[in-house]
């Protein structure tokens, strides 16, 4: 191959010294001394041009030999293999995962990381506009503002040396590669997922009584029987239900509002910066967009006094159920799960199994340093959730979706009172 090389080397540099002395410039300052009639200078003018031209493809096609050269010899020397990827980010100031190239405006986590992959030479260039080339997929597309510690992203890669470093040294300090490891060839990142885990990281003064002054949100602590009511709520979830009304434009008929819930509970409450917080987690086999917010939005209406708990069955059926949507900032992607793709290929004794213990300390040490602070410091200076709890009484639980089209002017009037929903 290095032979290869010298010999594309030699014929490029042969080439350009003979544009350089032997050009159409040089032509013409020969025809110009030289005599003879207009139309023999026309035909020989016109000759050297296609000489020129001809020299000047030719340049540009051992150019084209030179790189494929370089570019076989790198695929020869770091073979392309497909890999996972385990990846942390905080979300902030970022427009969410999944990258949206008709509005480059909006950044987003996957603008970064393949500005990363191609500047560590993981990946072509000319794939960075189209990462299908690369058989590029994620496990999940979080939303604008949500955090990530185990999302998993899968795509075709150079094996350079030090790949997770080089990667890294590209990258923000708020988006890191955790871990690396070799799949199948025909694994897919999200067709191979068979749950989700999600956090939720919120202040439990989100669960005071109603008529609680939330400007006194570091005094209040979260009751034993008020988190036991809570996972009561949460249990309910559990099982395969309708959740049509848990996100936008799905009607009740549609096989794919059918969700299986796992399990979701919350955790015991901790302090933060002189606020309580607490964790809810949530275990599914998949989530539509913004389900999980509304799940957690409405056990917060039912524990404060806003809607009675049947609100939840009757959620699952075929009314319009007016459901608010907690904020997102609290919203972290736990883990994602590959139960049967480690069933069969785990054991093989070729592919390692989709499970991150080693990398369980560098996930938490991220979640120390950029997941959780993010969390506390944006909900002590703006105090999301607390706005968020103003919004709770314009909202009519026991609505159809003919009533609640009836009240929308009144709730439009609720709003221009600053009472904003989210």
């Amino acid at each position: 191959m290095v032979k290869t090389r010298q010999l594309l080397s030699a014929l490029v540099n042969q080439i350009l010294a003979l544009e350089r002395n032997g050009g159409f410039s040089g032509f013409l300052c020969r025809m110009t001394e030289a005599a003879g009639d207009d139309g023999q200078t026309a035909k020989q003018l016109k000759r050297a041009n296609e000489e020129n031209e001809d020299s000047a493809e030719k340049v540009q096609a051992a150019k084209r030999i030179k790189a494929e050269g370089e570019h076989a010899e790198d695929e020869k020397k770091y073979p392309k293999k497909k890999v996972v990827l385990l990846m942390a980010y905080s979300g902030k100031g970022y427009y969410g995962m999944q990258r949206n190239p008709s509005a480059s405006q909006f950044r987003t986590i996957e603008d970064d990381l393949v500005a990363a992959l191609i500047k560590s030479g993981c990946i072509p260039e000319n794939h960075g506009k189209d990462m299908k080339k690369a058989s590029f997929q994620r496990c999940a597309r979080t939303d604008k503002g949500v955090s990530a510690a185990g999302q998993v992203v899968s795509l075709k890669v150079w094996m350079i040396e030090d790949i997770v470093e080089k990667i890294n040294e590209h990258l923000p300090p708020q988006i890191r590669v955790l871990g690396l490891k070799r799949v199948t060839q025909s694994f897919n990142s999200k067709n191979n997922c068979d749950g989700r885990t999600y956090s939720y990281m919120l202040p439990t003064v989100a669960f005071a009584p109603k008529d609680y002054d939330p400007g006194n949100i570091a005094a209040f602590r979260l009751e034993p029987d008020t988190l036991k009511q809570l996972n009561h709520l949460f249990s309910l979830y559990k099982g395969t239900h309708n959740f049509h009304n848990f996100t936008s434009q799905k009607a009740p008929s549609d096989p794919s509002a059918r969700r299986y819930i796992m399990e979701m509970s919350c955790g015991e409450p901790f302090i933060r910066s002189n606020i309580e917080f607490a964790v809810i987690t949530v275990r599914g086999q998949s989530f539509m967009m913004h389900q999980i917010r509304k799940m957690i939005g409405l056990v917060i209406a039912v524990i404060k006094g806003y809607a009675k708990e049947d609100v939840t069955e009757r959620s699952w059926g075929q009314e319009k159920v007016d459901i608010p949507k907690a904020p997102g900032l609290g919203l972290v992607l736990e883990r994602v799960h590959f139960d049967r793709y480690n069933k069969r290929f785990g054991g093989d004794g070729l592919h390692e199994r989709l499970e991150w213990e080693s990398e369980e300390e560098a996930i938490q040490a991220f979640k120390e340093a950029h997941i959780y602070p993010t969390i506390v410091e944006t909900e002590r200076e703006e105090g999301s959730m607390v706005s968020w709890m103003a919004t709770l009484p314009i909202h009519h639980f026991e609505a159809t979706a003919v009533y609640t089209q009836d009240n929308k002017n009144q709730k439009r009037d609720n709003a221009d009172e600053g009472n904003v929903s989210d």
